[in-house]
């Protein structure tokens, strides 16, 4: 799946940095003065034709409903209560593939299949399987403190997220200190992810590990037609190099560095440099890969074999050889940095670039702008521009390259090479004084924004946000 959700979570367990000890004023401003309210929703589309539920070839077709309640609470002067719900609900061309014949299969817990006495598929287009949709939800609780003069904030979090196939617990902490009359501003956090996995596998091969050799003529192959590459009937389709997963676990693990200084009344900048390490289960069970030196074998319409990589196959399915493989750990090494200029009362430039770095072999670049212009004392508009590139994972190669004889083998292209460019624009309405109310909340901002995505392999997507936030009173 290319939908990304992100949470920001943290953990520290010992910080050389001392609160500051100025006595506390007669009178200080409350961190949040009342309860805000913020109400997220999200539509995602993409279309592209390197699916890696299908080896590296077709359909990518996918929406997303997302949505969002996040609601501070400050609990006194100095501590706030954040929780942050969510849920999201995807519709996937390329996931139902995991089991494509047409039918509930193996692969969503069950034996069946259609009365049909051909079952077919093909990856240019969705299945009717259990896997062609999913649901996620997530919630995450973040209290912070801040000191008597605001100078020092510690924060502590835990989180929580599951969907079908995966579960989250992530927990953690983080601090900022300011100084120089709040001119400057260091921080430290560090994020932990115990994730697990429930494994789904492509249907054929699920049954070969549920029968074994003999799984062509039980469950749900039997009284299937396995094809060959000529389209003949043939029961040597034995796909031996796949074995199920040992390790069902995945943990991440993160610490990030932070650093913002104010230059000039009109000049800010910001640098940030984060240390990241993953282990566990780093691949997706349902990924299919197909070897270079296997022969090919197919359930389906014989007459579509030949055109099998065309979106013109309507009919036919090629069974895997293995799952993706790849390796246990994974060390990442993102630095950035962000500059914003006030041009005058009218405009502002925001800059953004990252260079990232991993052990995969993966190196990319980040370059963003975005322009805010206000229009009043009310309404801003921002276009806004991205560009990404990346170099290639060495253990990637595209549909059918692989060899058996490779330990680490993935066709997703998200590990490949390409560049990509995001066009994007928002609108953004705020009233100071709350004009518009809803019973005890009166609305003080509305954000919208628009992207449209395009990669150099020909995935394009598009995303709408917007966003509310009201204040109790």
């Amino acid at each position: 799946m290319k939908i990304k959700f992100l949470f920001l979570l943290g953990l520290i367990s010992s910080i050389a940095f001392s609160q500051d000890k100025t006595t506390a004023p007669a009178f200080k401003k409350r961190v949040l003065e009342s309860t805000e309210v913020d109400f997220l929703a999200s539509y995602y589309n993409q279309d592209g034709s390197r699916s890696a539920v299908s080896g590296g070839i077709g359909s990518e077709k996918l929406t997303d409903v997302a949505s969002n309640i996040v609601v501070s609470m400050p609990l006194n002067d100095d501590d706030v209560l954040t929780i942050d719900l969510g849920i999201s609900a995807y519709s996937s061309a390329s996931s139902s593939n995991i089991n494509p014949f047409n039918a509930t299969g193996a692969s969503g817990g069950d034996d069946d299949r259609l009365a049909a006495p051909t079952p077919s598929g093909t990856p240019w287009q969705a299945s009717s399987g259990a896997s062609k949709s999913d649901q996620l939800v997530s919630i995450v609780a973040n209290y912070s403190h801040s000191s008597d003069s605001r100078n020092f904030i510690w924060n502590t979090d835990v989180s929580f997220s599951n969907e079908y196939d995966y579960t989250s617990v992530g927990f953690g902490g983080g601090i900022a200190t300011l100084f120089n009359e709040k001119n400057t501003e260091l921080s430290l956090k560090a994020n932990v992810y115990l994730d697990q996995w429930r494994p789904i596998y492509p249907t054929e091969l699920h049954e070969y590990s549920k029968y074994g050799a003999n799984f062509l003529n039980q469950g749900y192959f039997n009284g299937v037609s396995v094809l060959d590459q000529n389209g003949q009937t043939t029961t040597n389709y034995l796909p031996s190099a796949f074995q199920t997963v040992n390790g069902v676990n995945r943990n991440s693990y993160s610490a990030s560095v932070g650093f913002s200084q104010v230059l000039t009344k009109k000049l800010q900048f910001s640098i940030f440099f984060d240390v990241l390490q993953q282990q566990g289960l780093l691949s997706s069970p349902y990924h299919r890969i197909y070897f270079a030196d296997k022969a090919n074998y197919y359930i389906g319409q014989a007459q579509y074999i030949n055109n099998y990589e065309s979106s013109t196959n309507t009919g036919v399915y090629k069974l895997a050889d293995d799952i993706e493989r790849l390796p246990d750990s994974r060390f990442k090494i993102p630095v950035g940095a962000r500059l914003n200029y006030y041009i005058n009362e009218r405009f502002i430039l925001r800059t953004y670039y990252r260079f990232y770095s991993d052990n995969w072999d993966i190196q990319s670049h980040t370059a963003t702008i975005e322009l805010p212009i206000k229009l009043s004392d009310r309404f801003t508009v921002f276009p806004m521009y991205r560009y990404y590139t990346q170099t290639a994972s060495k253990y990637y190669a595209p549909y059918e390259t692989h060899l058996s004889i490779e330990k680490f083998y993935t066709s997703d292209a998200d590990l490949a090479t390409f560049d990509a460019n995001q066009y994007g624009f928002g609108i953004n309405y705020t009233d100071i004084f709350t004009g518009a109310k809803i019973w005890k909340f009166g609305l003080k901002n509305i954000d919208f924004r628009f992207n449209h995505y395009e990669r150099s392999d020909n995935l394009n997507a598009n995303i709408g946000t917007i966003a509310f936030k009201f204040v109790m009173q």
